[in-house]
């Protein structure tokens, strides 16, 4: 099944070109419930109707440096603490975005807007403390998502040997185009990677590449107690901006077009608007780094 929230926050299933609504307020309620609701008779035009952001979860676990490659290309970024395989943190649910939405470029705060395709990974039910023989009984379905990153903020932040802020500004989350439920991916494992801006394209790889694998990643991050309807990414491949010889080439900017795409997944398409497009303020920008104490 192919599960979206559409419109003004309607659920439905997608089949083929139609959109069977169904009667619950939201898909984390669908997983919450653990039950198919009925449908309410309403059939939609796929065209015809407005694609949200799938899901909003409770906790959304991010994963970074979890792919070979990616793993190896960081290597030669000068961070101030390496990327270890594996990295956890947590994402902003505020930010999350959804298929065809703007991502913001905040200009008073970066100048090294980045893209990273990633698979995400959909929590179907409560759990904690199981190891990665189980998890599969825990995986719902999965998503698309690109996680934005501003390097530059990130490569402050990583002076302390973390980040978040980075990835967690407004719209920074995109996700969708809809979740695709576990029995419709016969091998999570193997799935073709390839993100593209403006039609060229930037990543490609293969879900195969993993240096954690997926019920392990799942297993360990069940010790901080999973809630139905939750999100857990599995990092990101190879090929982002920041990795370039000259990554000023390949930095997102305003007007740019991004097709993310995982083979029986989807393709996640968003855009880049500078700040001017969704604001009436100049923009937002702090002195935070260079203030004293």
């Amino acid at each position: 099944m192919k599960l979206v929230t559409f419109d003004e926050g309607r659920v439905g299933e997608v089949r083929e070109d139609k959109v069977v609504e169904l009667e619950i307020p939201s898909l984390r309620s669908y997983f919450e419930s653990g039950r198919r609701p009925p449908e309410t008779g309403k059939v939609f035009d796929l065209d015809a109707v407005r694609l949200r952001a799938p899901i909003v979860p409770k906790k959304f676990f991010h994963t970074a440096g979890n792919f070979a490659d990616h793993h190896e290309e960081l290597q030669a970024v000068d961070w101030s603490h390496p990327v270890h395989k594996g990295i956890v943190f947590f994402q902003n649910v505020d930010a999350i975005i959804g298929p065809d939405d703007a991502i913001v470029y905040p200009e008073g705060l970066t100048k090294e807007l980045d893209y990273e395709l990633e698979l995400a990974i959909i929590i179907g039910k409560a759990g904690k403390f199981f190891g990665p023989a189980d998890a599969a009984d825990y995986v719902a379905g999965y998503t698309v998502f690109n996680d934005i990153t501003a390097r530059d903020i990130q490569r402050r932040e990583m002076q302390s040997g973390v980040f978040s802020f980075s990835k967690a500004i407004d719209t920074f989350c995109p996700i969708g185009p809809w979740i695709v439920t576990a029995d419709e991916v016969p091998d999570a494992q193997a799935l073709a990677m390839e993100l593209r801006v403006n039609g060229q394209v930037r990543q490609r790889g293969n879900t195969a590449k993993m240096l954690i694998s997926i019920p392990h990643l799942v297993a360990y991050h069940s010790a901080q107690g999973y809630s139905a309807g939750d999100i857990l990414t599995t990092g990101t491949i190879s090929g982002v901006a920041a990795v370039q010889p000259n990554p000023f080439e390949f930095y997102l900017q305003p007007g740019d077009s991004i097709e993310a795409e995982i083979e029986g997944v989807g393709v996640l398409r968003n855009h880049v608007v500078p700040w001017a497009a969704a604001h009436d303020t100049p923009p937002y920008s702090t002195d935070l780094y260079s203030s004293a104490g």
